[in-house]
């Protein structure tokens, strides 16, 4: 198991293999469709985004508002296909590290091996589980997009799997082709 503390660094992404397992500390942002988009939309026109992503990972979760004495409800990543469109702008701007659930494009892939970065994969249908590695959670910007707001959430041994690594290695892709019937 390797623990990462974030911000991440180059090397540290650079060193990550596909099919290690991770345990991230530290903190890291969430962001989906909607907040994607803004973002993009933002960088096209040459403007700051309203947090610096620099370093930093994006986790595909709309989090469902928390119950009394807790702080977050369930967060379990969402299909991270959705941000494909986006993720190359933002990878470019110096994301390291994007968590969410399924494949990825060519075009995403191609960025996170020319920028140094890395997509993890989190359990879908842990979101309760998940939820209970986060120590604190704050809309950080776009308030207005509701649960789908960019929170900035304190992580402590959050764990993931790297699906995809900084070397464009694909564990949908090898997993897959480890299993093909022969013949």
């Amino acid at each position: 198991m390797i623990q990462l503390k974030t911000p991440l660094r180059e090397e540290d992404v650079r060193r990550l293999k596909m099919g290690d397992k991770v345990l991230i500390t530290g903190t890291i942002y969430t962001g989906r469709d909607a907040a994607h988009k803004r973002m993009y939309e933002a960088l096209a026109r040459g403007e700051e985004l309203p947090i610096d992503l620099r370093g930093e990972i994006i986790y595909y979760v709309g989090p469902c508002p928390a119950k009394p004495g807790e702080v977050i409800g369930s967060a379990g990543p969402t299909t991270s296909g959705r941000m494909d469109p986006y993720a190359p702008a933002l990878l470019r701007y110096g994301l390291k590290g994007m968590i969410g659930k399924g494949l990825r494009n060519k075009a995403v892939i191609e960025a996170m091996k020319e920028y140094g970065a890395v997509y993890f994969v989190a359990v879908g249908g842990a979101g309760a589980l998940l939820a209970e590695r986060i120590k604190k959670a704050e809309v950080v910007a776009y308030p207005d997009l509701g649960t789908e707001a960019i929170y900035r959430l304190e992580v402590e041994d959050f764990p993931v799997i790297v699906a995809i690594d900084a070397q464009g290695n694909d564990l949908y892709f090898e997993g897959r082709k480890k299993y093909q019937k022969v013949g």
